[in-house]
């Protein structure tokens, strides 16, 4: 093997399906859903949680898109590679945001079957109702999206800050 043969980036795989292009309205209605779930909630904090939902759900396109637009809001190179491991980071994140951290890998991963008592109170805690319900809102429907990226294989790499936001 030559060292260029062996230090060349793997092929770029192409979409299985253009979704949008095929369920435009669907994108439409997930595009103001998406909208309407941001209302209130701190944008820093929102591209957290969406970094960390797509994390679990293996969302390469989501990571890329979310992490760049985290970069661009001014949030840290540290704390978004800290966010795999947020349990054992702690002391990177506020109280608020490592409760946010708590109810993203529960409404995400719901390997309970449901979201605890335990969970759910510790973000009550740092949230007002109205701002608690957006949350679980931006929850939802980051796990949305990382449903149709992974089935679709939409390809990371292209994304630049703010283009969808």
């Amino acid at each position: 093997m030559t060292t260029q043969e062996t230090a060349g980036y793997a092929p770029e795989h192409e979409p299985r399906l253009r979704w949008a292009q095929h369920a435009p309205e669907v994108y439409k209605a997930m595009l103001r859903l998406d909208t309407a779930a941001r209302q209130g909630v701190d944008p820093r904090l929102l591209e957290l949680v969406k970094i960390r939902a797509s994390q679990l759900n293996h969302c390469a396109f989501c990571l890329d898109m979310h992490t760049k637009d985290a970069l661009a809001a001014g949030e840290s190179v540290e704390r978004i590679i800290q966010l795999g491991a947020w349990e054992e980071s702690a002391h990177f994140y506020t109280e608020k945001e490592l409760a946010a951290l708590a109810l993203t890998e529960a409404v995400t991963v719901l390997t309970a079957g449901f979201v605890t008592d335990e969970v759910y109170e510790r973000a009550a805690k740092h949230f007002e109702e109205a701002e608690l319900a957006q949350l679980i809102a931006a929850i939802t429907v980051i796990n949305a999206w990382n449903r149709f990226a992974v089935t679709c294989r939409m390809a990371p790499g292209h994304y630049e800050a703010g283009q969808h936001g």
